[in-house]
């Protein structure tokens, strides 16, 4: 399908042909029949992206420290590739859309296949022949609804948004600064809604047109403040809703001088926000700015979990604005056709972004409509398929495939870890045919295809898992996946690197060992990515530590950082929480220096207070040999401090590990200190050359299959201990 990417390093707006997207539970995939170009937000990106590396970083100092502080911890040639991998993805643009639903996903109700519906949301709502969008974002069209003017409705419900955080009631003297696309809206809306409108803008088109929209008055800048004493009988405004687009206070400023005594002032454009304290002091005014398109952005339990909030608590959820404004277009108290002023069919898309960011500076603008083809026969709402359909690919046997000379890789998920850490670590190895990735959307598939050079890209995971000329799999999708996945590529007969956690529930891990008891005997070996086990200062502080005589005692310190509270990661379904869902590596690390999996555990934790989720933990490990390994995890450090440090003691020896940066050995009161000044190698192209020689000569897992169920059992069960408060045995696994 095609779709349009915005390229953030060179500044270049694209239209490429990428994978289309396949249904997902609680999503609907629509065939996309008009997207609207968003002047404002859309052109800031393009704006940023043609700016150079200094502009951005002048531009963005917020991203600019970040990466100057990446770079003290992590080294600079680390961090380099980090940045130029960010700016390497493809961004999709657009947000507001509409089309016809030609796939429902699981667990979505209230819609059916052949709907006409508007979508919104960036990242679903995008210029694409389909898009994948979540039910909460969908809104159902009335057949007195055109697709053209549905486009607009995401942009409606911001404009809804801000005008309902005003508080406006019938008769209320409302002014609007800013005539754009969104003030022209808002103008309508507050019409609609019974109040008296001023207008103000630059631009006099923009001001002749708001009267056409339903404004009783509009004026240029000059004259605002003697026709907002006129409009409101001297009184002044009752509510001012500012819809400009500038770095000036200017809006602000004037909001203040024609708001009425103790008037509600609401920001829904990007302003400058310097607010005068004199006469918002002296009126005590309210000011507010208005956050998107209703409660529930942001919100991935609204939006991705598909979560709705109950209307007796919250009447007006973006959903519920994106149906009102609809409700507004379908009752002609809301008519957009005079707002459209250019349409281009979307393979002509770089032209609009040309016209939005000046650089067709030929023609006046305001509704920029990309449109698509549409079926001949509305009846057929198929969905879109593949040149080579993965249902039609010949099940594999259930057979070994060593020896195979070379891995063939297939690849599901193509997330940032993906491209910016394994997949350039792969490339490298000359060993390993990276033959198929796939990712849900497609698009980040196939951006990966074109940068290391897959055969295809693809957004179904069974066409990888099925293919007859993949024998291996790496499974790098999100954390709730990653069992069924590894159990599926198993039982297709393929070899299976899965990135951690290998599981998130004991009775998820039973069944992958269970599986993996069957494929032992066609010689298929099962990898989890614990990398830093591979890493060169581990190796050489484990071959130090080889000769010890007695147990050893080591403390493992992750200042990890916080992460909000509506990451995915604290989600228990999907990420586990941090403890499964990172933890984990730092408890595999612990058994590698010791050689064998914990016999038990405990744990302890700070409150979380209602800011943290479980995160600062500290746990104490026993293993068989008496040794005894601890691991603090934090995420309430300043992130100024490096992530990782690891102290070893044993046997008259000491050993200290800074964060994969340096090794310092203590033994017969002799130091040795190794470093690596520019570079961070946490094992990551290591594990993959000891996961290749495992799959194409020896068979023996690079890690002791005991230590795989061994660790993540332990990360498992280290949450039920941190629960309960008690030590908890870890169970053993022996191959039956």
């Amino acid at each position: 399908m095609k779709q349009v990417l915005q390229n953030l390093r060179s500044g270049e707006t694209t239209v490429v042909e990428v994978p289309a997207p396949k249904s997902q539970p609680g999503m609907a995939l629509v065939k996309t029949s008009a997207s609207l170009v968003s002047a404002g937000t859309e052109r800031m990106l393009v704006d940023f992206a043609s700016k150079s590396l200094l502009g951005k970083a002048r531009s963005r100092p917020d991203l600019a420290r970040q990466v100057i502080d990446k770079a003290r911890r992590e080294g600079l040639l680390t961090t380099v590739e980090a940045a130029f991998n960010r700016l390497d993805q493809p961004l999709p643009l657009g947000y507001s859309s509409a089309g016809r639903i030609i796939e429902l996903g699981e667990d979505v109700t209230g819609f059916k296949v052949g709907q006409r519906v508007a979508c919104g949301g960036g990242g679903y709502a995008v210029h694409a022949e389909y898009a994948l969008v979540p039910k909460n974002l969908l809104a159902r069209l009335p057949d007195n609804v055109d697709e053209d003017s549905a486009a607009f409705t995401t942009l409606g419900a911001i404009a809804m948004h801000g005008f309902r955080l005003a508080e406006t009631s019938i008769g209320d003297q409302v002014t609007v600064i800013g005539l754009g696309l969104l003030g022209l809206l808002t103008v309508a809306i507050a019409h609609a809604a019974g109040c008296r409108v001023l207008g103000i803008d630059l631009d006099p088109e923009r001001v002749k047109l708001a009267n056409a929209m339903g404004a009783e008055l509009s004026v240029k800048r000059d004259e605002a403040e003697s026709a907002a004493q006129s409009i409101s009988r001297g009184r002044g405004s009752d509510v001012v809703i500012i819809c400009a687009d500038t770095s000036s206070t200017d809006p602000v400023e004037l909001a203040g001088a024609i708001a009425r005594d103790r008037a509600r002032i609401v920001a829904t454009g990007a302003v400058g926000l310097e607010i005068p304290r004199k006469i918002y002091y002296e009126k005590e005014l309210s000011f507010i700015n208005s956050r998107s398109y209703g409660p529930g952005r942001y919100d991935p339990s609204y939006e991705e979990g598909g979560q709705d909030y109950p209307i007796g608590y919250v009447r007006w959820t973006e959903g519920r604005n994106l149906e009102s404004f609809i409700d507004l277009l379908s009752s002609d108290r809301i008519d957009v056709h005079p707002l459209i002023t250019h349409r281009y069919p979307i393979e002509q898309a770089p032209l609009a972004y040309d016209l939005i960011s000046g650089k067709d500076d030929r023609n006046h603008f305001l509704g920029v409509l990309l449109t698509y083809e549409t079926d001949a026969d509305d009846r057929e709402f198929a969905p879109p398929t593949e040149d080579q359909d993965s249902k039609n690919l010949p099940k594999p046997e259930t057979e070994t495939f060593l020896p195979t000379g070379k891995v063939h890789l297939g690849v599901l998920g193509a997330g940032n870890f993906a491209t910016a850490v394994l997949l350039p670590a792969l490339k490298s190895i000359d060993q390993i045919q990276l033959s198929g990735i796939a990712s849900a959307s497609g698009l980040s598939a196939q951006n990966a295809t074109d940068k290391f050079n897959f055969n295809y890209a693809t957004s179904d995971a069974n066409k990888i898992i099925t293919d007859p000329d993949i024998n291996t799999i790496a499974i790098l999708t999100r954390h709730n996946l990653h069992s069924h996945q590894v159990i599926q590529a198993l039982n297709a007969g393929k070899h299976v690197f899965c990135e951690k956690p290998l599981a998130l529930t004991i009775q998820e891990l039973e069944d992958i060992f269970s599986q993996l008891t069957n494929s032992l005997k066609h010689n298929q070996v099962l990898m989890v990515g614990f990398n830093r086990r591979f890493a060169p200062f581990s190796q050489q502080l484990k071959e130090f530590l080889d000769e010890r005589q007695e147990p050893l005692m080591a403390h493992y310190r992750i200042n990890a950082g916080y992460l909000p509270s509506t990451h995915w990661l604290h989600n228990p379904s999907l990420g586990g929480g941090r403890i499964i869902g990172e933890g984990c590596h730092f408890i595999d690390f612990l058994t590698f220096l010791v050689g064998e999996a914990p016999a038990s555990v405990t744990a302890f934790a700070l409150p979380d207070e209602g800011r943290y989720q479980e995160d600062n933990v500290h746990l104490i490990l026993n293993f068989p040999d008496g040794s005894i390994g601890s691991i603090d995890y934090l995420a309430n450090g300043d992130p100024a401090v490096p992530k990782e440090r690891v102290e070893v003691f044993s046997d008259g020896k000491v050993a200290i590990l800074d964060d994969f940066r340096s090794i310092e050995i203590i033994q017969d009161g002799k130091r040795r200190t190794s470093r690596s000044r520019l570079r961070q190698d946490k094992g990551h192209r290591a594990e993959w050359i000891a996961f290749n020689e495992a799959v194409t000569f020896s068979g023996q897992p690079p890690i002791p299959y005991s230590q795989l169920y061994g660790v993540s059992s332990a990360s498992i069960l280290s949450v039920e201990a941190l629960r309960s408060g008690e030590t908890i045995s870890i169970p053993t696994w022996v191959q039956s």
